[in-house]
């Protein structure tokens, strides 16, 4: 057997050993990885943390953008007084929603989104939709990353957005009204939310709506019709509150006034009274005179459809009345069927009279008026409406032509075959009530707004 190694004793030197103890550089090495789990760990819940605020932001933004595309259509349409809300969802980040967040999963809470009646805006609450405002709120699960660590798996976020319809006073208007007073326009409106009304007193009706929602401050209307008038000095008879006496109609070709009334901006006291001002030739003018003065403008007709050149007439009083202060709006009412007979035709203007129109639009478009058409029981068929023109075109597809753009087209559902996409209601009060949200945009409101 081999014999076992001995071990002998090995003398350290007692200023080594001293040395020896004082050495701490593997412990300040340990004390360092242990920190550095600590703030890799607090900078990955920071990573989150930061993550989760960007996603809030972003959440909110959908929100307030749900929230005014909802009160957008809030009172928008009579057959659907909840578009509003179906509105808001859609451009929400829900499912689906235009406003989806890539990576995070949104809900809508619980009885959102809703409508309300605010009291505090001023604004009414009449309506289809019986509502001047909307809430939407929502709530979203963002994941973590970092944060799983410490058994953090998720943030739950949430976002309020409230929103009123249109009332403000954004930049002053010169809004003017060019009114179809042919002979149809005597006919009855069966959709008219005025009881027994003609197709003109219903329109009369949204004409008095458009004065109730503007603010007499700083926003001035004026009122032509076509045809037009033989003078001035028929104009009155317009607005005189008599229904025996009316006014006598002149030829196209003969030099027609087709102003009623210039611009003005007595048809209320003020900006909060929620009554029109019976004394005013406009409110008149409107059959909204009171007891004993609801006669307003007469459609007397004789001489067929042609509004071109109440338009260019329209754009030209606008632009003579306004500055780079002032937003003008020309807001043409007509079934869109321009085809008067030649007899009363300037000779230049015979043919293509719905193309006319339509240029002539365009033209107050360029110069920066807003132009509104409401293609009031118009044709959709090419075959039976605006029958000068060639290329041929229906009265509809006129009217169409003739807003600045898609939202500016309305259209009320009586011929069935003319729609707008974006605004069509069967009555033509409610028509005009969205129209005048339209002119005053939506805002969002704070969220305790009572």
């Amino acid at each position: 057997m081999k014999a076992r190694p001995s071990i002998l004793p090995v003398s350290i030197p007692l200023g080594a050993l001293r040395r020896l103890l004082r050495d701490r550089r593997g412990a300040t090495a340990l004390m360092v990885a242990t920190a550095m789990v600590g703030l890799v760990a607090m900078g990955g819940v920071a990573a989150d943390v930061g993550y989760a605020m960007q996603m809030q932001g972003r959440l909110q933004a959908a929100t307030d953008a749900a929230a005014l595309a909802g009160a957008q259509d809030i009172n928008c349409c009579s057959s659907a007084p909840d578009q509003a809300i179906t509105t808001a969802t859609a451009y929400s980040a829900v499912t689906g929603g235009r406003n989806v967040i890539p990576g995070v999963t949104a809900s809508m809470a619980s009885g959102y989104p809703k409508l309300k009646c605010f009291a505090s805006t001023g604004v009414s609450c009449t309506g289809t939709s019986k509502a001047n405002g909307i809430v939407v709120k929502q709530t979203a699960t963002v994941p973590t990353i970092f944060s799983h660590v410490l058994g953090i798996k998720t943030f739950t976020l949430s976002a309020t957005s409230t929103a009123g319809v249109g009332g403000g006073k954004p930049k002053p208007m010169n809004v003017m009204l060019v009114l179809d007073t042919t002979g149809s326009m005597n006919t009855s409106d069966a959709n008219c939310s005025i009881k027994g009304a003609t197709r003109l007193s219903c329109a009369l009706g949204g004409v008095r709506t458009i004065l109730t929602s503007l603010a007499p401050s700083v926003d001035k209307v004026g009122l032509m019709v076509f045809p037009g008038l033989t003078a001035t000095s028929q104009a009155p008879y317009d607005y005189d509150c008599s229904s025996g006496t009316k006014p006598k109609i002149a030829g196209y070709n003969a030099s027609p006034v087709y102003q009623v009334l210039g611009l003005s901006s007595d048809y209320r006291s003020s900006d909060g009274a929620t009554t029109l001002n019976t004394s005013s030739s406009l409110t008149r003018a409107a059959g909204g005179g009171g007891s004993g003065c609801s006669a307003g403008i007469s459609a007397v007709g004789g001489v067929g459809t042609f509004y071109a050149d109440a338009i260019t007439t329209a754009q030209n009083a606008l632009t003579a009345a306004g500055n780079s202060t002032t937003q003008n709006v020309l807001i043409l009412l007509s079934d869109g069927d321009a085809s008067a007979s030649s007899r009363y035709m300037p000779s230049a203007e015979v043919k293509n009279q719905c193309h006319e129109a339509i240029t002539a639009a365009q033209a107050a478009t360029a110069a920066g008026t807003w132009v509104y058409s409401i293609a009031y029981g118009a044709s959709g068929s090419s075959g039976s409406s605006c029958s000068t023109d060639s290329p041929a075109i229906s009265a509809c597809a006129a009217m169409q032509q003739i807003a600045s753009d898609a939202s500016k087209f309305y259209t009320d559902t009586s011929s069935g075959s003319c729609t707008s996409s974006a605004h069509s209601v069967s009555d033509l009060v409610s028509l005009f009530q969205s129209l005048a949200q339209s002119l005053l945009p939506p805002r969002l409101l704070p969220d305790n707004t009572t």
